[in-house]
């Protein structure tokens, strides 16, 4: 029997008992036109301002302001070095080690170059397999990837497909892909946690029946960076890439992050494309040296670190630093299963939860899925006051974010669309 109760004193209480509900005035809550809050449930995509922020650009900004060049050494935060200030924060929330961590560039652009190093090739090897409904932008990079190295992509994607009538794809065929194609896959590159079902996979197990059968592994963990317990040391992927401006709250466009296990930190012939920013620092700018490669993470790097970008990053990673993933993924677990609860309540035929129950098997993302819907229910919640995210052709996806989401916000989110689909 679930703990959860339906009416809103049961929210109530439960905001005043969150020990993280405090956390939400650190953000900036967007507002209606007569001043009252959203209910923002589109972390997923993009995660709010944290009030800090301003701050954190600002003191660049002035450092620039007042230092032009001289910035590079002399700043609070000299630039030369900036991205190590996010480093060791950003791996406590993938999991990892300091030196399999670094934050630089896009998502996409970060696949490519993972891609550069980690699918190699042959005659008899060559396919790629990923999820079937992976976010577009990794089919498109697969596909080109495919294609630059001469192979078609009709013949060299192979698809983990969901079985019929169902919406999560299930481990018996990955194996049984693995079994009869595994010979034929250089690489296995897999959403962490897949943006339209809100699935969170099961990183270890993925990569070892993997690796038994010879394939490179990576992880695209856009939606899982921040959300939930990504052990990417422990789990044994060669590489993971994400974005830090969902669940990481570091504005739009802004920066990636990039994992290369630690056994490949030192291999030096493995195939990729440098700049100088992957060169040791002690020599980097004697600009002469033979091309000398930084170990770990940081030996992918081509460019000097932006700036402002990564300000505000340090700005919301200061933010995970003090509360720590244990803690949002606790609330987590808590505000999902009672938006889950009230979802089940309104006991509606035309409304089913393609999220996984088994909350370890999600993150704060719960997909529904409206049977005859169209665009229009998603216009209606937004003019309730709801800001959350329509996937043709009938799901609408909502992020309870533990950092700035309170129970409230689900239950009238809950309620509004009762009041819509009656």
């Amino acid at each position: 029997m679930s703990h959860y109760k339906p009416g809103i004193d049961y929210a109530k209480q439960q905001d005043q008992n969150d020990t993280l509900a405090s956390y939400r005035n650190r953000f900036y809550i967007p507002k209606d036109k007569h001043g009252k809050d959203l209910i923002y449930m589109t972390g997923n995509s993009l995660g709010l301002q944290p009030k800090s922020t301003a701050d954190y650009i600002k003191q660049e900004l002035d450092d620039w302001a007042n230092l032009g060049v001289e910035g590079h050494t002399q700043a609070k935060h000299p630039w030369i070095g900036y991205h190590e200030f996010l480093t060791e924060s950003m791996a406590k929330v993938v999991g990892a080690k300091p030196i399999e961590v670094v934050v630089m560039n896009t998502l996409t652009a970060n696949l490519h170059l993972m891609m550069v190093s980690f699918y190699r090739p042959t005659k008899k090897r060559y396919k790629i397999l990923i999820e079937a409904d992976a976010f577009p932008s990794d089919k498109y990079a697969v596909e080109t990837q495919l294609r630059h190295h001469g192979f078609d992509p009709k013949d060299g994607i192979i698809l983990w497909k969901a079985r019929k009538n169902e919406e999560l794809a299930n481990y018996d065929d990955f194996e049984s892909i693995l079994e009869t194609q595994g010979h034929e896959i250089a690489l296995v590159m897999i959403g962490g946690v897949n943006y339209y079902t809100g699935q969170l996979f099961d990183l270890k197990r993925i990569t070892q029946l993997s690796h038994k059968h010879g394939c490179m592994v990576g992880f695209d963990c856009a939606h899982g960076a921040g959300n939930v317990k990504l052990d990417l040391h422990d789990s044994g992927a060669d590489f993971a890439v994400w974005c830090t401006y969902k669940y990481l709250n570091s504005g739009p466009g802004s920066l990636g992050g990039c994992f290369v296990h630690e056994r490949h930190a030192y291999n030096k012939n493995l195939n990729r494309f440098a700049g100088w920013w992957s060169h040791n620092k002690e020599t980097r700018f004697k600009m002469r040296d033979q091309f000398d490669q930084l170990p770990g993470a940081e030996g992918w790097q081509l460019s000097n670190p932006p700036i402002l970008s990564m300000a505000a990053i340090r700005a919301s990673l200061a933010i995970f630093e003090e509360v720590g993933m244990d803690k949002l993924i606790e609330k987590s677990k808590k505000l999902t299963g009672y938006f889950e609860f009230l979802i089940n309540e309104l006991n509606n035929d035309a409304i089913k939860i393609i999220t996984p129950s088994n909350p370890d098997e999600r993150g704060c993302q719960l997909s529904i899925q409206v049977k005859n819907a169209d665009k229009n229910l998603h216009h209606q919640l937004t003019e309730t006051g709801v800001i959350s995210d329509w996937r043709e052709p009938d799901v609408i996806r909502c992020a309870p974010v533990p950092l700035y989401n309170s129970f409230q916000d689900v239950y009238y989110l809950v309620e509004k669309l009762k009041n819509i689909l009656k």
